[in-house]
């Protein structure tokens, strides 16, 4: 019998381990989740209180009196306008409640009318079976349905928010403690350290279990039969200690307010954080209003934030994102990129821009078409890559040389582009090779063309060179026919021709290498400036000579890969890649070796080469799996020919915001963080990977970890989400 028992202990575990394994390695079948958005409605004056109406009307208590809108106005329209207002409240969908400097009133039937009774300023009110509750500093009113009655009871004048339980239990939130008050009068005070974190109560609150939240300095206290079982703080999600409020949303979750964002719990365990501009017109919050259908209302110094919920799929996301990208992040003659916004955070005042790196993120939605192509065999799917593609032969073309080609293109008739033309006094160029010994003084960086029609831009980068090649392999074997791989392979074979021609570098019309591209042996094995490159360009270069002998079958350029390898140790060279020295590692590099993986091992076919490379590959990505990167995830995938670390991919795709705008993200006035410096020694960097909902808009040349930054005036193209939504897609890994 022992036996048996042990035996099927051991099937069981197999069989939990075959469970789990399978269930990770499943495909994600796209389904209905809540995407959550930001509407603003900004003030001149703060708000200290939101109350949403069923009729779409806003309403707000201010140190001007009470003001109200609906939410397609801009302006906002006095209702009491004669001195301070502290709250309103709903008790039903029907009235309202409005306290002020000089007492009560109520809002019903599109009448309003001061109600007798009270005295002096009003600035919480409560509903209980009773009634409702008027509470100020001159003590504590019960409407009785004509007047407000006031209840015999000595409570702080400091009371902040007041809430009532399934009992009739009234609980407030005051100054100098938590405060109980039963139906016959009888006050409770809770200060003590088991029974709250601080005797400073900001807000009070009634969970679906029926456990008290009382927030405040320190954080939230749960409480249950009057002793404190739970305590949330900067160890649970809270940016702060300094909490300024609380409320239940008709779901259940507890949203609380700090002066440092919003955090929700659905569990007191861990906490969604919201803040910044992207979600919040300011990130103190003053008070918190639900509408029925869950939207959230935050009552800040510089008006109402709305937070929004509506069900979307991944596939309606892409839609959204593409149809966003055909609009702003198009432009002539195809170039995908981010646009400029004259008015911060204003869409409306968007206008083209270009990039240093344009053909690196055109390459990016090239590769995000074909994937597209592949996955859907949709028509506009292979016209825009063929689109792509020829914009980034014509940026070869436009140069009119045997193989260079620009960083990007702008019409001659622009007067705004970045880094344009200028010159270096003998003093300043002596400052900049003192500071970088391989700075290379371009002084005319933009040309105009032949035609006239546009300026190029010169000193190309490898980062170009990386990007552009990542977009060809997959243009070439997912797409096009074998017109257009007649096309690749000509143009492909001309930028190599050219780098041959050069030993390696990229040179441009002035007869010198680029600032950064360089491949040369010359420069990599034998000058000691470029020892930080040694490893990662050594294997750039064979990668892009590699897919050059892939897609001709030119003998030349299998001679020229080999020789690099075998002579001057570029196989070598690569294996340092995983022992990079931290003081020069930079992220953008890991994304510029996530784009020749593919053609490293797809175009491999020495079994001891490609062996090397897998291996390569797999300890390198064993190194990247924290960053939980939806694009290095589904490239590795593709690459090994395997399925792995979806869970965190499709967290990314569901959690990203439909807001590109690159708000500024700063992580460095949280409590709940560390600032620390890696994986990137020169950065500051958070100490737990934030997800994307509050991270700085994505693009993958950033580094995920980092702690702050941030451009309003920008707003990032979509291709980030896109290119990993669809890799996965083609994968079969989201279905």
């Amino acid at each position: 019998m022992k036996f048996c028992i042990a035996c099927l202990s051991i099937v069981g575990c197999l069989l939990g381990s075959w469970v789990t394994s399978r269930a990770q390695n499943s495909p994600y079948s796209d389904s209905p989740f809540w995407q959550e958005t930001h509407e603003a409605h900004p003030t001149t004056d703060e708000v200290r209180s939101v109350v949403a109406t069923p009729d779409g009307k806003l309403w707000i208590a201010t140190p001007r009196g009470v003001f109200r809108k609906s939410a397609s106005q801009s302006a906002w329209e006095a209702v009491i306008g004669d001195g301070p207002a502290y709250t309103v409240f709903a008790d039903t969908p029907s009235t309202l409640w409005l306290g002020t400097w000089n007492g009560a009133y109520r809002y019903s039937n599109h009448k309003l009318e001061r109600l007798s009774g009270t005295e002096g300023p009003i600035s919480v009110f409560c509903a209980s079976p009773e009634g409702t509750y008027a509470i100020g500093p001159a003590g504590m009113w019960r409407f009785d349905g004509r007047s407000f009655v006031k209840k015999e009871v000595q409570i702080p004048r400091s009371v902040r928010a007041a809430s009532c339980d399934a009992k009739g239990d009234v609980w407030l939130a005051t100054d100098v403690g938590l405060y109980n008050i039963n139906k016959v009068g009888s006050t409770r005070i809770l200060k003590a350290k088991d029974e709250v974190i601080s005797g400073y109560i900001k807000g009070v609150a009634m969970d679906t279990q029926q456990q008290l939240w009382a927030a405040g300095l320190g954080g939230v206290s749960i409480l249950n039969n009057y002793k404190k079982t739970q305590e949330i703080t900067t160890q649970h999600s809270l940016p702060t200690v300094y909490v300024t409020c609380l409320n239940k949303a008709p779901d259940g979750t507890i949203w609380v307010g700090t002066e440092k964002g919003i955090v929700r719990y659905t569990n007191p365990s861990k906490g969604s954080l919201l803040f910044s501009q992207r979600w919040l017109l300011h990130d103190h919050i003053n008070a918190i209003s639900f509408d029925a259908a869950g939207n959230a209302y935050l009552a800040t110094p510089k008006g109402v934030s709305v937070i929004k919920k509506q069900q979307m799929t991944l596939a309606s996301k892409n839609d959204f994102f593409q149809d966003v990208l055909l609009k702003r992040h198009i432009r002539a003659p195809w170039i995908a990129g981010q646009c400029w916004l004259e008015k911060a955070g204003d869409i409306s005042s968007w206008k083209p821009e270009d990039d240093d790196n344009d053909g690196e993120y055109t390459g990016n939605y090239l590769a995000m078409e074909s994937f597209r192509y592949a996955t859907t065999h949709a028509p506009d799917a292979k016209e825009n890559a063929k689109k792509a593609f020829l914009f980034l032969q014509k940026l070869q073309q436009i140069t009119d040389t045997d193989g260079f080609f620009a960083r990007t293109i702008v019409p001659a008739d622009w007067t705004r582009v970045h880094d344009g033309n200028r010159q270096y006094t003998p003093q300043e160029l002596a400052d900049e090779l003192v500071k970088e010994p391989r700075f290379k003084p371009v002084e005319t960086r933009w040309h105009k063309s032949k035609d006239e029609q546009w300026l190029w831009k010169g000193d190309t980068s490898s980062d170009e060179m990386c990007g552009h090649f990542f977009g060809y392999f997959f243009y070439y074997e997912l797409v096009a026919d074998e017109a257009e791989k007649k096309a690749i392979r000509t143009h492909v074979t001309r930028i190599m021709d050219y780098l041959i021609k050069h030993n390696f570098n990229f040179v441009d019309i002035d007869g010198k290498a680029t600032r950064w591209s360089v491949w040369s042996p010359d420069q990599l094995n034998r000058d000691p400036e470029w020892a930080p490159d040694r490893a990662q360009n050594s294997m750039e270069m064979l990668g892009f000579l590699l897919f050059t002998y892939h897609i001709t079958q030119n003998p030349l350029y299998q001679q020229h890969y080999l020789l690099l390898i075998e002579k001057e140790h570029y196989l070598d060279n690569m294996a340092q890649v995983l022992q990079q020295n931290p003081a020069w590692f930079i992220y953008f590099d890991v994304v510029l070796q996530a784009y020749i993986y593919p053609i490293l091992l797809k175009c491999e076919k020495d079994p001891t080469r490609l062996a090397f490379y897998q291996k390569h590959m797999d300890d390198w990505f064993e190194k990247r799996k924290g960053d939980q990167n939806p694009l290095i995830n589904f490239i590795y995938c593709y690459a090994r020919n395997k399925q792995v670390e979806l869970k965190p991919s499709v967290d990314f795709l569901v959690d990203t915001p439909l807001d590109l705008i690159d708000w500024p993200i700063d992580h460095r006035q949280r409590e709940d963080v560390a600032i620390v410096r890696v994986p990137v020694l020169e950065d500051e960097q958070v100490n737990v990977l934030q997800p994307p909902s509050i991270r700085m808009t994505v693009r993958w040349d950033k580094n995920p970890w980092t702690a702050a930054g941030g451009d309003p005036h920008r707003e990032r193209e979509p291709v980030f989400w896109q290119l990993p939504y669809w890799m996965g897609r083609y994968l079969g890994m989201i279905r």
